[in-house]
């Protein structure tokens, strides 16, 4: 039911009209993630602090209506999307850094603040806040904390979670919680620091944020390596990490996504490349030298058709700029696309590569995968025309026999792109009835009228 009249009015009150859209053109603009939509809220809210996200969320669960918390809107589950109206809260407006402390390690930010504005500005004081998603340059930290972003690094360094010591956060009642503490140990009582992130804007909205930061590496070696099949690559990413090395970053792309970047790479392709891995290492020079023979010698004895280290910052930026540019790029293929990001242990990658392969023989659809192979993390593609009512079936039912396959694997649904509504009907295939119960339990609690981000996760 849309908002009324009465309703709109009291949220004008709360911040002014200066924080509120209700044009049609603009609620369209808010109706998208990179993924899914339109799904028109009822209006959009910008708020300036805390207290008047606590004003409108007291007003919602007094009123009934439902809130949708929202970042840059870049995800791709359709996390941030209003699937049944309501009041879409953009919290661009809350983007500063409030903090960085350079004797404990650690900064404190509000939720709009850009990922990748804070990675630039906590390294002037030679320190790195180390998850970093493909989006960085223009997704939040707010939407990272909100879907536990996870990014290339991850390999060695873990994902968003593992660097939120503390948050500030809204109930839906409008109760203002802070959680988790400024020291290295600490566990007094539940650990509401983690069930927030990940938690999809579903329990509350965060509005700040205590993250743990790492001393700047002194340097970082980048290497790339060709292969004829996606399996050594797969064979490769394993033998490195069984040799006791971990290195910063080991991403992969497959045959289809090298084709779609051939003319854009600055070096050679070998013609009978299948496969490419993109290597990093960081940490002290001298011991990066070691790695990067042992690395090298690896990708020999797996097949390497051609291992090369990047020679000049200008090269190992064009690297990056090709991969984290990829996923837009498959569009060239063809219209549309289904991208999920399934996540196995390292020593199944082989085991799932084989099964993309074997799927997109017997389908005949067209298949690119792509991703952190470092952490068993698969962004798996098929390129479609979704106006094609068969092929789009067809391409269901593939990725719900990949979804079954990954789990009899021992992996996930996803590892770093969150649930939101694209995967909320296969949640069953993963999360059994009692702990889908637990989870409706834990909503209850937190949101006993069910205000908040409706439509998602359960």
């Amino acid at each position: 039911m849309p908002l009324d009249k009465k309703i709109i009015k009291k949220i004008y009150n709360i911040a002014g009209k200066k924080s509120v859209l209700t044009d049609k053109e603009d609620l369209y603009c808010y109706g998208f993630d990179s993924k899914e939509g339109p799904f028109f809220p009822d209006l959009i809210f910008f708020p300036e602090n805390t207290d008047e996200i606590s004003k409108l969320l007291e007003l919602a669960t007094s009123e009934r209506f439902f809130v949708i918390p929202r970042g840059a809107g870049t995800g791709t589950t359709g996390g941030c999307v209003a699937v049944k109206g309501g009041v879409v809260v953009s919290m661009s407006r809350m983007n500063r850094i409030l903090e960085i402390n350079k004797e404990d390690f650690y900064a404190v930010v509000e939720p709009g603040v850009f990922t990748g504005d804070l990675q630039k500005e906590v390294s002037k004081y030679g320190l790195m806040y180390p998850p970093d998603p493909a989006s960085s340059e223009f997704c939040t930290i707010g939407g990272n904390l909100g879907e536990c972003a996870g990014g290339p690094k991850a390999v060695k360094y873990g994902v968003t979670r593992d660097y939120v010591m503390g948050l500030e956060a809204v109930l839906p009642t409008g109760e203002i919680i802070n959680t988790g503490v400024k020291t290295v140990k600490g566990v007094v009582g539940y650990d509401f620091t983690r069930l927030l992130v990940g938690s999809e804007g579903t329990l509350g909205i965060i509005t700040k944020a205590t993250l743990k930061l790492l001393p700047a590496p002194e340097s970082v070696e980048t290497m790339v390596s060709f292969f004829s099949s996606m399996e050594d690559a797969a064979k490769t990413v394993s033998e490195i990490i069984k040799n006791g090395i971990i290195p910063r970053v080991l991403e992969y792309m497959d045959n289809l996504s090298i084709e779609c970047v051939r003319s854009d790479i600055g070096f050679n392709i070998p013609d009978n490349a299948k496969a490419l891995l993109i290597i990093e290492s960081d940490g002290k020079k001298i011991f990066i030298k070691d790695q990067i023979i042992e690395i090298g010698r690896i990708c020999n004895l797996n097949g390497s058709l051609s291992f090369t280290i990047a020679d000049s910052e200008s090269l190992k930026n064009k690297i990056w700029e090709i991969r984290k540019s990829l996923s837009s790029s498959l569009f060239k293929f063809g219209p549309d696309k289904i991208n999920e990001d399934i996540a196995v242990p390292r020593s199944r990658l082989p085991n799932v590569v084989k099964k993309i392969n074997e799927l997109e023989k017997r389908t005949k659809l067209k298949m690119v995968s792509f991703g952190h192979a470092g952490d068993g993390n698969i962004h798996f593609n098929i390129i479609l025309d979704k106006s094609d009512e068969k092929m789009l079936k067809k391409s269901e039912l593939c990725v719900k026999e990949l979804f079954e396959y990954v789990i009899e694997q021992g992996g996930t649904l996803s590892g770093e792109h969150g649930i939101g509504i694209s995967k909320k009907p296969y949640i069953d295939i993963e999360l059994d009835l009692v702990q889908r119960n637990l989870m409706r339990r834990v909503k209850n609690a937190f949101d006993p009228s069910h205000i908040m981000n409706p439509g998602k996760i359960l």
